[in-house]
């Protein structure tokens, strides 16, 4: 059974950095398609970044410039640099298999002003 499972959140001020990552159990990692999503409170959940195979990323306008997503094959992991954070990007933080549509539990981000 694959899981997915994000860790790294927390609470940080406006303008701080924070890293996420997701760790896939399973043998399907190499391949797939890695997505970061974030939904906040009342909102729909929004896509935010992804990694395909060979470092192929993609972003949000909103988050360009500021996040950084990576991969780690050799580990199962995924990970989601952020920086110059905004009390916007507040929300649950979830990763994606987005090859076979499995997400984790989410991790909670909160930047106040």
């Amino acid at each position: 059974q694959v899981r997915l499972v994000e860790s790294g959140g927390g609470w940080v001020q406006a303008g701080e950095s924070l890293t996420l990552s997701c760790q896939v159990s399973g043998s399907i990692f190499r391949g797939a398609v890695m997505g970061w999503y974030r939904q906040a409170p009342r909102q729909q959940r929004e896509f935010v970044a992804r990694v395909g195979m060979g470092g192929t990323t993609d972003y949000a306008d909103s988050v360009k410039g500021r996040f950084t997503v990576s991969r780690d094959d050799a580990k199962n992991m995924a990970y989601l640099q952020m920086n110059a954070l905004k009390p916007e990007d507040t929300g649950v933080y979830y990763c994606s298999l987005e090859t076979m549509d499995l997400w984790g539990q989410g991790t909670q981000v909160t930047v106040s002003s």
